[in-house]
């Protein structure tokens, strides 16, 4: 793996049914950077939660997290392994 790399944690809540849709397409237009992912609806609450693993350059990453902050509806918080 090339050293610009990092490993990373995103995490996405949506409360905005209707964003689901284009939050999904996001995840596809960065598929290369996710390594795992977790999807859990939480309809008591009307919320989808969903935990990606990352790999990727911290340019890659914040392009991801980025767009997905732009979506009305959605919140995002990432966590990336520190430089060694």
């Amino acid at each position: 793996m090339p050293e610009n790399y990092r490993l990373g944690y995103i995490g996405i809540m949506i409360e905005d049914m209707d964003s689901v849709e284009q939050v999904n397409s996001i995840l596809h237009d960065h598929n290369k950077l996710v390594i795992a992912r977790m999807g859990l609806p939480y309809r008591d609450r009307g919320v989808a939660i969903i935990s990606l693993v990352v790999d990727g350059t911290n340019d890659d990453i914040s392009a991801l997290t980025g767009a997905l902050g732009r979506v009305p509806g959605v919140n995002v918080k990432s966590m990336l392994q520190k430089n060694i």
